[in-house]
């Protein structure tokens, strides 16, 4: 049986879901969140090996970028990503294989999987009915994909090119060197029981607690985990989250996202 090794980014859960049914349908696999690395080096050996994270801004999540800066494989690997995403993918995947090539490796095939959207300053999560329909056709398409994958199948998503200019280009590309700073916007209501569980999930450790309450500390990723685990829906962002229906997978516990 070949050997898997499936690195994951997911902070409201998406992705972990989609890299643990890949994992558990392609067998003899190992599952390893992207965040464990750090900014370190990542040497993998495995004959076969997986990147699955969301989109972020139309493009790569800022995360993702920095472990594909440092990732290290064999040559001959069969190297496959999956994008998880709420509508629209872009060039996702192409900027992952741009960035794969940099590093004298190949993407041999790339995926985009449509699930819940949780970017909530530009629309609430869907009502509950419409979020199982969606996740029941998510899983529907990453059976599909493993079925591809077991095939080395080799195809990388490529987007419509205009929608990747406008997007991926100049709309993804012009945030990038704004997202660090993007928690300015963040902010925190009366409703704030200082629990800590937004300081818990930030897998940028950008969040300190100070007298009970958050802070913000300018190095995001804008993952939004903190909005959307927010027990008590304190946390703002923008003016324009208030109100809105907030997400994260419903498989997925707080727990999976704080240990990894």
């Amino acid at each position: 049986m070949t050997n898997t090794t499936v690195y994951y980014y997911s902070a409201t859960g998406n992705s972990l879901v989609a890299a643990r049914t890949i994992a558990r349908r392609l067998g003899n696999t190992e599952l390893v969140s992207m965040k464990k690395s750090a900014g370190n080096p990542v040497r993998a050996q495995s004959e076969r090996i997986g990147l699955v994270f969301p989109v972020h801004i139309w493009g790569l999540p800022v995360a993702v970028a920095d472990f594909i800066n440092n990732f290290e494989a064999p040559a001959n690997a069969f190297i496959f990503a999956v994008a998880t995403h709420g509508g629209m993918p872009c060039a996702t995947l192409k900027q992952a294989q741009a960035m794969l090539k940099r590093r004298s490796l190949r993407l041999s095939a790339g995926y985009e999987v449509k699930m819940v959207g949780n970017c909530t300053t530009v629309a609430e999560a869907p009502v509950p009915d419409k979020q199982e329909k969606i996740l029941r056709e998510a899983s529907l398409r990453i059976e599909k994909i493993c079925g591809a994958i077991e095939k080395r199948t080799r195809r990388v998503y490529a987007g419509i090119p205009v929608v990747n200019w406008i997007f991926s280009t100049t709309m993804h590309d012009g945030a990038l060197k704004k997202i660090p700073g993007m928690d300015a916007m963040y902010t925190v209501d009366a409703r704030c029981n200082g629990c800590g569980i937004c300081q818990k999930v930030c897998r940028a450790h950008n969040i300190s607690m100070e007298n009970g309450r958050p802070v913000w500390q300018h190095h995001c990723e804008a993952c939004y985990a903190c909005l959307q685990w927010c027990p008590t829906e304190a946390i703002q962002i923008t003016g324009k989250t208030e109100g809105r229906r907030r997400y994260r997978h419903p498989d997925v516990r707080m727990a999976d996202i704080v240990n990894a």
